[in-house]
């Protein structure tokens, strides 16, 4: 380096320094979309509105529409009502996606619950049953933690609130979910039948932390026949983390007494 100039020393230096920086981020490419597809269904413990099994009309619309994640609520695992089936492994065999049941409680001689399905591997799952008053029904929310093909991790989350008019376990739930969740690292997705309109006290409890997909434009979701109630959610957390593509309500007015709903969401590069 004898002959070149001091100018030409310092480029050759900041050449070199730039190129060592970016040998130790070899493989690593400028962060693309990630866009995560995900339906939440109440499948109404299996059964239509004629009261026959509804699973192959139920995965007639999963594999239509094929999301990476599904969240499913009332669903019967080995009851006498569901004729002895695991409806959680029947929609894993006709959708080919990997399922995972959560018992909310014992019901007819089997369990009953939520349950997910999942395209990724997943990491591990967690069934967190909820507080409710000794009268009311349980419930849970069923938590699973998967790997994107772009190696980040997320958390997926299944539940299903109290039904009844006194929104009291309603908010109880709520704000477990919510305590659950504040302090997790990874972005998180909350799917379910969460029993409760837009501006109710456990939607604006739980809003403290999350957005859900169309929330400036709810569309309603029950009863399937002529909808007139949002109480069927995508939530997302945290909001910078995630933008949403679309969303959709699908027009299924037999399979169950509630309609899908489908939205396609994009996770953003984190700091």
């Amino acid at each position: 380096m004898k002959n070149l100039s001091i100018a030409s020393k310092i480029v050759l230096i900041i050449v070199l320094v730039f190129s060592i920086c970016a040998g130790g981020c070899a493989g690593v490419k400028p962060s693309s979309p990630c866009r995560i597809s995900v339906l939440t269904y109440n499948i109404y413990h299996g059964a239509d509105a004629n009261g026959n099994s509804n699973l192959d009309a139920v995965a007639g619309i999963i594999n239509s529409l094929k999301p990476d994640l599904v969240a499913l609520q009332e669903v019967d695992n080995k009851t006498t009502r569901a004729k002895g089936l695991d409806l959680t492994a029947e929609l894993s065999q006709r959708t080919g996606m990997q399922g995972v049941f959560g018992k909310a409680m014992d019901y007819a001689g089997g369990g009953y619950g939520e349950a997910v399905l999942t395209r990724h591997p997943i990491i591990y799952t967690k069934n967190n049953l909820l507080p409710h008053t000794p009268n009311a029904e349980p419930r849970a929310a069923l938590e699973i933690q998967i790997e994107l093909p772009t190696k980040e991790k997320i958390v997926f989350v299944g539940t299903h609130l109290d039904h009844v008019r006194d929104q009291a376990n309603r908010m109880q739930q709520a704000g477990r979910i919510k305590e659950l969740y504040q302090d997790y690292d990874l972005p998180i997705i909350l799917a379910g039948d969460l029993n409760a309109a837009p501006g109710s006290d456990p939607i604006n409890l739980l809003s403290e932390q999350w957005a859900y997909a169309a929330q400036d434009d709810p569309q309603p979701t029950m009863p399937s026949v002529k909808p007139r109630r949002k109480i069927d959610y995508i939530m997302y957390k945290p909001k910078e983390r995630w933008k949403v593509i679309e969303v959709r309500v699908i027009d299924e007015k037999v399979a169950s007494d509630h309609c899908p709903v489908f939205a396609v969401l994009e996770l953003l590069p984190g700091s």
